[in-house]
């Protein structure tokens, strides 16, 4: 009886890792998408582009994440000038 009982909560324990994993999961999928969609959209529109880099510079803190965005902010920037010169 005790046997079976352990191997409920082993069942049961198991069932929420994976259900926490598919959470996490998902969680991921969301943020690319919406990350993508944002650097689209700035991309394609100075105002934006010059919000997003902003907001970027302000919030990214870590060395090793702003090494990883440098190319996007030269990009962003890139965009936010061209409004300037035309």
């Amino acid at each position: 009886m005790a046997r079976d009982i352990d191997q409920q909560i082993a069942a049961t324990q198991a069932k929420l890792a994976r259900l926490k994993e598919r959470q996490k999961a998902s969680e991921t999928r969301r943020k690319i998408i919406v990350g993508s969609v944002a650097i689209s959209n700035a991309l394609k529109e100075s105002d934006k582009a010059r919000a997003l880099a902003a907001m970027l510079r302000r919030t990214v803190t870590r060395d090793v994440d702003q090494k990883e965005i440098a190319g996007l902010l030269d990009e962003l920037d890139e965009v936010a000038a061209k409004a300037g010169r035309q």
